[in-house]
């Protein structure tokens, strides 16, 4: 059988400008892109979407802007996503966009779902000493329970992200830098299971 180059999506959970998360995202994809893989870099900002409501959705339907998303989600055998840190849970724009994402439903019975037959990782970048390890908690409980999605315990949380990161991009911290590595590794062999 030959060999299939698993694909893994990457994105952040807020498009602000110099978001720390943004930044993360674009080193997850880079370290991710020096191993047998195809990487998709993504802005959440070119996916918008109105706050979800049960009667905008009876009477509009889902956005197509969650239904692209959804495509991206299935056609990729990993996701990544950088979750940044709001009031010790994720963003408001991370949450929207997962749950509009959700209610996208597939035509047929056997179609596939969007968070089930991949794997997922996470991480966050904040300015504090916590480096946005509640927000960690907080994606997790909402791609597992919430989505039953699959997420690698491998994780990677930066702290003190103003100056967590070189010139060139990468972390600084030799210790953060090598969580990086592991979580990518294990990403990449969990997303090449499903790649066929």
């Amino acid at each position: 059988m030959p060999h299939v180059r698993p694909k893994i999506l990457v994105f952040a959970g807020s498009t602000r400008g110099g978001s720390y998360n943004a930044q993360l995202a674009a080193l997850v994809a880079r370290s991710l892109a020096t191993r047998d893989v195809d990487v998709t870099l993504i802005s959440l900002a070119d996916y918008p979407m109105p706050l979800y409501n049960g009667d905008l959705e009876a009477a509009e339907g889902v956005p197509e802007a969650a239904k692209k998303l959804k495509e991206l989600f299935v056609a990729h055998q990993g996701v990544f996503i950088a979750s940044p840190e709001y009031n010790a849970s994720v963003t408001p724009l991370l949450k929207n966009t997962l749950d509009w994402v959700s209610r996208v439903r597939p035509d047929k019975d056997k179609a596939p779902t969007p968070f089930k037959g991949r794997v997922f990782a996470v991480g966050a970048a904040s300015n504090g000493t916590l480096g946005g390890i509640r927000s960690l908690i907080q994606i997790r409980q909402i791609l597992e329970l919430g989505l039953g999605a699959l997420v690698i315990p491998e994780q990677i949380s930066v702290a003190g992200a103003a100056t967590a990161f070189d010139e060139q991009g990468g972390l600084s911290n030799p210790r953060a830098a090598s969580l990086l590595d592991a979580m990518a590794n294990r990403l990449v062999e969990e997303a090449s299971r499903y790649a066929v």
